[in-house]
């Protein structure tokens, strides 16, 4: 029952959160300066042409009675229309986000590759100069920003050894027809090996570009629970049954140390979603992030909302999910 409370707790946090997530949008693109219905008329358009379109979009009632509007339509699916491209707001950030996720989690899987492995490697041989050059290497890819890590991508391996793609998300002459937005999963689903082959060069550098710094953040942490993990007294026991230390650290160690990193993963995910803003536009990905920039670029307030309101979602779900399974694999929280 304690579990089931705090769930239900951390549920209602969650709306809260959502709630408190929307009203500061929508207030702040509210009060910055633009006028997103200036935008749309063309020159010489009349003061009548401009109230018809406030009314049209309801931009003429007050910010408390707009929000009002705004939420009550939300909950009932209807997430307004872009101003700039007069399509349904829910139609374009679905249409988007599939994109941003298959991005995402590709970036996270490397991520835990590249760090995990490095976490390991440098347990391995603690003590010697490839602990010392792994840490060094860690340093580098955690100093950087992700997007200067995009545009050094872009350099080396699209520009000076052009193996990967460097912008968009597929190649329109393989001809492809989707028949949904997860472009990669319908691939593999399809048993198209060429598209996934096309689809995973487009998507590598960007991916890369975001998983290196989390990379260097899982693989301080993990380093730091083994290390600590190897003073315990079932190390020790393993060590006098002569089991290779290589065995020791994969079979015992790693299991008692990966609980805190997991935690760590799933609160970093949320900051790598985030992250795609700049890295889907730095590799004109067709993601929610690029679609983000455009929007506020527009002034197109709908969408903006829209956008802002399913990364708030994705947020909260992925800090909901990690709490929920914190408890779950730790017993002492599950019963506090």
């Amino acid at each position: 029952m304690p579990f089931v409370r705090a769930l239900l707790t951390r549920f209602a946090t969650t709306l809260v959160t959502l709630l408190g997530a929307a009203i500061i949008v929508f207030v702040v693109i509210r009060i910055v300066p633009g006028n997103p219905i200036a935008m749309m008329l063309p020159p010489g358009a009349t003061e009548a042409d401009i109230d018809r379109l406030k009314t049209l979009y309801g931009l003429d009632k007050s910010i408390p009675e707009q929000f009002w509007i705004w939420l009550v339509n939300v909950l009932q699916g209807d997430f307004g229309t872009s101003i700039t491209s007069r399509q349904p707001v829910f139609d374009l950030v679905t249409g988007r986000l599939p994109a941003t996720l298959e991005l995402s989690l590709m970036a996270l899987l490397i991520a835990i590759a590249l760090g995990g492995a490095a976490a390991l490697t440098a347990t391995l041989y603690r003590g010697t100069k490839v602990e010392g050059g792994i840490d060094v290497a860690g340093g580098v890819a955690l100093s950087l920003p992700d997007f200067l890590w995009g545009l050094a991508l872009i350099l080396v391996l699209g520009v000076v050894w052009p193996i990967f793609h460097i912008s968009g998300r597929v190649s329109p002459s393989l001809g492809f027809d989707f028949q949904s937005n997860f472009y990669l999963l319908e691939a593999l689903v399809r048993l198209r090996f060429d598209v996934v082959i096309d689809l995973l060069g487009h998507m590598l550098l960007p991916a890369l570009a975001l998983a290196i710094p989390l990379a260097a953040i899982i693989l301080q942490l993990l380093k730091q629970s083994l290390k600590e993990c190897m003073h315990d007294d079932y190390i020790t026991l393993a060590r006098t049954k002569g089991y290779s230390e290589t065995s020791i650290i994969t079979r015992d160690a790693l299991p008692n140390a990966i609980l805190p990193t997991l935690t760590l993963i799933g609160v970093q995910f949320t900051f790598l979603i985030g992250g795609t803003v700049i890295i889907e536009r730095l590799f004109s990905y067709e993601g929610l992030g690029n679609m983000a920039i455009d929007a506020v670029i527009n002034r197109d307030l709908p969408l903006i909302q829209g956008i802002v309101l399913v990364f708030a979602l994705l947020f909260t779900l992925v800090n909901l999910l990690v709490d929920m399974t914190y408890a779950a694999l730790n017993p002492r929280l599950r019963h506090a």
